[in-house]
């Protein structure tokens, strides 16, 4: 038989055997370990359902008795076939309550919807815990789920001063990243050859919701988030750097949201815009590459908070659409099935 699988705070694989586990009170799964003595999900759900069932809501009444419930729900496209056995895996990044959530799975064939399974799960925000704000600085090697678009020429990478290329073009680029660390990292564009004039290198955040305030899922105004940005523009043959707002739903050219030319000087800069959008959306970083090798920029401390922007610096291009302030939620799409989640 194969091994087993227990998620659990911190990894340790003697922590699954079926010792530890019956004389552990165990409240929360969290993170996927194997187990050295446990048989496959089914025995090892047989181990830890009691324990469970014992600190979770047990099914749809409980948890409806602990507060307000609202359903939202979200078709996730496949993209080929799913060969018997394989094991898919979803991020339900929407989950940023610590909290009791029911999740609904529902496949969706040609035939029509198949048999939907539930299971009560429990958010404990590992990462980024701040409802009203997101924050990266490219420190992890994930990058906060940033992407690249597809559609650009070349890439932004990750750089920090110490693991730079000893044979990088000089006066041009960041000796440390925001923080004045020569060990932190930051996003980078790199314009040696074989680059040329007028390419672009573009970097997306992950996809936010906006929350709706009613309870009828409906969003009565646009809310108001500052989006920031340190950026360090330094070398005679710097482009430009600008930022966009990207929403779902909307057809045409992304929204410009801010711009700069030329060079800087060789100094970190903070950026700051209101943003308003009116669906889910992301934020686009755009590099674009000048006249010669002497333009590398660089971005750090990406910012995304709740309200109005505060003591804005200069250079903000302009902001878009009237204000109110629901939170801002995090989705990762990755997995071609429906999910249902029920939020207490």
């Amino acid at each position: 038989m194969g091994r087993g699988w227990v998620f659990q705070h911190d990894n340790d694989p003697k922590h699954t055997t079926k010792e530890w586990l019956r004389k552990k009170h165990l409240k929360v799964l969290e993170w996927p370990s194997q187990s050295p003595d446990l048989n496959p999900i089914e025995n090892l759900w047989r181990e830890l359902k009691v324990r469970i069932a014992q600190r979770q809501p047990r099914n749809l009444k409980d948890l409806e008795k602990t507060g307000q419930s609202r359903w939202w729900e979200q078709e996730i496209p496949m993209e080929g076939a799913i060969a018997k056995g394989e094991l898919i895996t979803h991020n339900l990044t929407e989950l940023i309550k610590p909290e009791a959530y029911l999740v609904r799975l529902t496949p969706i064939t040609r035939f029509g919807e198949g048999d939907s399974t539930d299971r009560i799960i429990r958010y404990s925000a590992p990462a980024n815990p701040h409802l009203r704000e997101f924050q990266c600085s490219f420190e992890d090697e994930a990058v906060c789920m940033f992407t690249q678009d597809k559609t650009d020429d070349f890439d932004w990478t990750r750089h920090s001063a110490a693991t730079r290329d000893t044979k990088y073009t000089p006066n041009t680029g960041p000796s440390s990243d925001r923080a004045g660390s020569k060990q932190g990292f930051y996003m980078y564009i790199e314009t040696s050859r074989p680059r040329l004039e007028g390419e672009k290198a573009r970097l997306l955040t992950p996809t936010f919701n906006v929350a709706p305030k009613s309870p009828y899922g409906t969003v009565n105004a646009a809310p108001t988030y500052c989006f920031g940005f340190y950026y360090h523009m330094y070398g005679k043959h710097i482009g430009a750097l600008n930022a966009y707002l990207r929403q779902k739903g909307q057809s045409g050219s992304d929204s410009s949201l801010w711009t700069l030319v030329g060079n800087q000087g060789d100094r970190w800069k903070q950026a700051k815009v209101n943003i308003h959008p009116i669906a889910s959306f992301q934020l686009l970083l755009e590099g674009i590459r000048g006249p010669g090798i002497e333009g590398d920029i660089a971005i750090d401390d990406v910012t995304i908070e709740e309200g109005e922007c505060k003591d804005p610096p200069p250079n903000n291009l302009r902001s878009l659409a009237p204000p109110t302030t629901p939170h801002i939620w995090q989705l990762l799409v990755t997995l071609p099935l429906v999910f249902v989640g029920l939020q207490r």
